[in-house]
């Protein structure tokens, strides 16, 4: 039996559209690898129940299904509006109220009750991605912004609120996030992504929150604010993963600024061993249409070839009329993209004076054996899942297969470019274990006769630490 799979992995967003386990099972078997739970909706018995689906899931399937807490952030809305909506016309003032009452003619209402302190005349808010624009003439530095319309229309309740020009003084861990927080660490989800991160210190906050509460989930950091830009090297350094969420950061920077900033995120995070994310309007179309347009064909195309370790699908799994048809074209689309285009093997530089430079150099070498025999597969043994991301850093054309003991690393890995995770826990001689591991992937239909694999270990396996050795062998 021939097994294929994409290397670049599928992020669906939950909702109303998927968020039965019948629905998400048919979702997976369409090739989704991981779930996003989106914090800005639903309670949290919502949430818990799809957990609870995801992971019987996993059991039931022998899958590695991993699951994503999205935090909200301090996103900055609309509040509650009269008549369903109210009109706001080009050239007229208007007064925000920071009281959240409800917006009526004249005055619209924002919940963020800062946005007085934190704007400056001349500075731009943004209503509805951007649809509506208006520019800040005074502010009380209270709870009254008077703004000059520049783009009117209407003003639908509940929309976001963006401030490109303003720096927002709220903390990027909302008292609603912390509590979302500790109950995705209580179910020990694999993945949390915080929002709208500026500085580095965001990130450090919440890792100090999750080691406090002795939980190893990872944390995405997304990349949707100005300032975030200028710190992206710190903040890729101190992130487990990186989330390009092009909506918000297209809006708050210029849309004509988001194709080469995707790319420059990509390469660094590539560079870095950081899984990156791509998400937002990748199948935008397929809300409503069951084939997406040529153009998102080509954003996902795109996405692919600069070396996106996932793309993520948001409305158009969480409330979209065709969730699994939107999976089914995503992963045509990689497929083919993965058959033609030169998206494999890159080669670094590596810094000889870091403290893993031994066994990263080990690593490169094995993925240019690989490349060099056109091997099969990569066979890696980890416990913390730092070879595997060391392994998927260097893109080998090679099917990338992980063994580890810790049961909890082969679903985290599962957001990880071309990783398929297996459990072992008989480490015994380096020998055995390799002629075990390679029964195990011919038995599953991974390695057939004639293939050459690569094994990397750490010697003795007992000890578990840093890879230091390569062994070239054929079935």
């Amino acid at each position: 039996m021939n097994i294929s799979f994409n290397k670049t992995k599928v992020l669906a967003t939950i909702g109303p559209a998927s968020n039965t386990q019948d629905m998400l099972l048919a979702l997976v078997q369409a090739g989704v690898d991981a779930f996003r739970l989106n914090f800005s909706h639903g309670e949290h018995e919502q949430h818990l129940q799809v957990i609870n689906y995801v992971r019987d899931i996993n059991k039931q399937y022998n899958t590695n299904i991993c699951l994503v807490q999205d935090l909200q952030g301090p996103k900055i809305r609309i509040g509650e509006a009269e008549g369903g909506g109210v009109e706001i016309k080009e050239g007229e003032r208007i007064k925000i109220v920071c009281d959240g009452s409800v917006s009526v003619p004249g005055r619209l209402s924002t919940s963020y009750t800062l946005l007085a302190k934190d704007a400056h005349v001349g500075d731009r808010i943004l209503i509805d991605d951007g649809k509506l624009e208006a520019k800040v003439v005074h502010t009380d530095h209270d709870l009254e912004v008077e703004v000059e319309v520049i783009y009117g229309g209407l003003v639908k309740p509940r929309k976001g609120i963006n401030l490109p020009d303003t720096k927002v003084s709220a903390p990027s861990l909302t008292e609603k996030d912390l509590r979302d927080l500790h109950f995705g660490l209580d179910h020990d989800v694999e993945w949390v992504a915080l929002s709208f991160v500026r500085k580095v210190e965001d990130i450090q906050e919440i890792k100090r929150i999750i080691a406090e509460r002795g939980k190893d989930t990872r944390v995405i950091a997304k990349i949707e604010k100005p300032e975030a830009i200028k710190n992206i090297d710190e903040i890729i350094h101190a992130s487990d993963a990186l989330m390009v969420a092009r909506g918000d950061l297209g809006v708050e920077i210029g849309m004509e600024q988001v194709p080469m900033l995707q790319k420059m995120i990509v390469e660094k995070c590539n560079k870095a061993s950081k899984p990156v994310i791509i998400a937002t309007q990748m199948m935008e179309s397929m809300i409503v249409n069951p084939r997406p347009t040529r153009a998102e064909t080509n954003d996902i195309a795109n996405a692919v070839i600069d070396g996106a370790d996932t793309l993520m699908l948001s409305a158009e799994t969480a409330a979209g009329a065709y969730p699994i048809e939107t999976i089914r074209s995503m992963n045509l689309t990689i497929q083919n993209v993965e058959l033609h285009a030169d998206v494999f093997n890159k080669s670094y530089v590596l810094n000889p004076h870091s403290d893993t430079f031994y066994s990263d150099s080990l690593v490169a070498n094995a993925c240019n054996l690989a490349r060099d025999t056109n091997a099969r597969a990569i066979i890696g043994m980890t416990k913390s899942g730092y070879t595997a991301f060391q392994i998927a850093k260097h893109r080998p054309k090679s099917d990338i297969f992980i063994f580890t003991e810790n049961k909890r690393l082969l679903s985290t890995l599962n957001l990880v470019w071309g990783t398929r995770g297996f459990f072992y826990d008989k480490f015994e001689s380096t020998d055995a274990t390799i002629a075990d591991i390679k029964q195990i992937l011919i038995d599953s239909g991974y390695l057939n006769k004639g293939d050459v694999f690569i094994n990397t270990a750490s010697m003795p396996l007992v000890e578990q630490k840093r890879t230091n050795m390569i062994k070239l062998s054929i079935v």
